[in-house]
């Protein structure tokens, strides 16, 4: 589907006295159609005065009545309710998009879709604040970037000198700051960085404002669209915040975080410049330290600290953060599964089911896993040796054929292999077969729900047993296929540290009505 002229946005920005070249560009819109947005509001005498309390899609009809007619069919989400709801404790896109799908419904429209409703969002909110950036509002954005000015480590063994890097990010209302060393600025870094930056803040804001750093742009043309890195673009949709690059030489977009940084590299930088670091653990104490006595000192020309700002006032305007942190992870496509059963990665081997030995596999390999996949399907998951080992095999002994499976299938075997992944495992393990008449009957079901380890990890399948024993009164493969696919025993994990880490009893602790409730089946 082509893209709409944003006719509304264009005729605003021209009421706020923004050139032709100057609206293409800021907006990422073509010449030509800016261009023809302003001959046809001069032809119809058209204002923006006259028009702003119309919804844009009203206002592209009138300009363009017969373009697009086909967009017609769909109901036009009211992004400036959207804007207002979202300023809201606890309120996500996600949540929005879902109340104005069933409202269509109601209305007997047709709603967009996910996706283009949170296109149509950014681009609402890009005019939003282009058009209003002198002000500042709360939870709205959070600007990023990498320090000029670096730190070093000291190597015990060399005294060689290693260059530190520093991450720092700012909330441009409160001025609150997260600062975090590196020993690199690649994508890893960059994104490793933002997810420790959203559970510093304890939320996320609706923009996440960068440079065009190459470890997040991949492009950003004069006209046209602006591509993000795709890992990059992929967190920002797992914490719901639009991911928005600075234009070309333009740091006063980016002016909070470019600010702070000199003020960081005083606050943090010049106070621990005579004090000499061995590791980088104790480095990230240092600069922690100094950076909460920089969000704690009282504002020079404004009351309180940035501390007490953004507790009091910016906090609770953030989105909530997702249960799940994101995963960053590396890819690798068309892996040839060899005779012996095993893919190699970086000189070590890992087994995968002999059923594909010869064909090609993708690998999805993050900082402690190795997860082995064919057109989707996850065919097994094992502990990622560390890069310094080599030619170590890790083999899962179902992947290989019977001839060399070294024993036969029997209960003991089976409970011995539950066992070593957890209580919960056995449980399940035992109501299967206590629900048979004969123990041999009850093998391949237990078999299944064992093999979810390889594909899932041992961690992973003793959550999933553990919520599916409040779930289902004898829980089988298909139950716990369901929550793993769907990523529940994750939540359900981190639920229960949490609830460990607060004694339980003085925090907030989510039913079995949270993952589905009771069943019997």
């Amino acid at each position: 589907m082509a893209r709409k002229i944003q006719v509304k946005q264009i005729l605003e920005l021209r009421a706020a006295g923004l050139s032709q070249n100057n609206i293409a560009k800021s907006r990422h819109m073509s010449k030509s159609s800016v261009s023809d947005v302003f001959q046809i509001a001069q032809e119809l005498n058209i204002s923006y005065e006259s028009v702003k309390d119309m919804q844009p899609g009203e206002v592209y009809n009138l300009f363009y009545p017969d373009k697009h007619a086909n967009e017609t069919l769909f109901q036009e989400p009211n992004y400036e309710y959207i804007h207002g709801e979202l300023s809201k404790v606890g309120v996500t896109l996600k949540l929005l998009w879902k109340e104005y799908r069933d409202q269509c419904s109601a209305d007997g429209g047709i709603a967009v879709g996910y996706t283009k409703f949170c296109t149509g969002y950014t681009r609402f909110a890009e005019g939003q604040n282009l058009t209003n950036h002198l002000t500042h509002k709360p939870g709205m954005v959070v600007e990023v970037d990498w320090s000029g000015p670096t730190m070093k480590l000291i190597d015990r063994m060399t005294s060689e000198v290693i260059p530190v890097y520093l991450f720092v990010a700012t909330l441009p209302y409160s001025q609150y700051s997260y600062v975090e060393p590196c020993l690199d600025m690649k994508e890893a870094s960059w994104l490793n960085c933002h997810i420790h930056m959203y559970e510093f803040f304890g939320g996320t804001p609706v923009r996440t404002v960068c440079d065009n750093l190459k470890t997040g742009v991949m492009k950003h043309p004069r006209e046209g669209d602006i591509i993000l890195n795709e890992a990059y673009e992929a967190l920002g949709n797992h914490y719901s915040t639009a991911i928005m690059p600075t234009q070309v030489r333009k740091p006063k977009q980016k002016a909070s975080v470019e600010g702070t940084v000199g003020k960081i590299a005083t606050a943090v930088i010049a106070t621990l410049r005579n004090k000499t670091f061995y590791s980088l653990d104790v480095l990230k104490a240092a600069v922690n330290s100094a950076v909460r006595n920089f969000n704690d000192a009282p504002f020079q020309k404004r009351s309180g600290s940035r501390t007490e700002i953004f507790l009091q006032e910016e906090k609770a305007k953030l989105r909530e953060l997702p249960a799940i942190p994101f995963e960053i992870a590396e890819w690798i496509y068309g892996r040839k599964v060899y005779q012996d059963c095993h893919v190699t990665y970086k000189k070590n081997h890992y087994s995968c089911p002999y059923q594909y030995v010869g064909k090609k596999v993708d690998l999805k390999i993050t900082e402690s896993l190795i997860e082995i996949f064919h057109k989707g399907e996850r065919l097994a998951t094992h502990n990622k040796y560390q890069d310094y080992v080599c030619d170590a095999w890790s083999t899962h002994p179902e992947d290989m054929p019977e001839q060399f499976q070294q024993m036969e299938w029997d209960d003991e075997r089976i409970r011995r292999w539950a066992a070593s992944i957890g209580s919960s495992t056995s449980a399940v393990i035992d109501l299967i077969f206590d629900s048979v008449k004969i123990k041999e009957q009850g093998y391949n079901a237990c078999l299944s729900v064992l093999r979810l380890s390889k594909s899932y990890s041992k961690e992973r399948l003793e959550a999933a047993c553990s919520l599916a024993l409040t779930k289902f009164r004898s829980p089988r493969y298909r139950h716990l296929k369901s929550i793993l696919a769907s990523n529940e025993d994750m939540i359900y994990a981190n639920d229960q540290k949490r609830n460990t880490a607060v004694n339980s009893t003085k925090g907030y602790v989510r039913g079995a009505s949270y993952y589905g409730g009771h069943h019997h089946d």
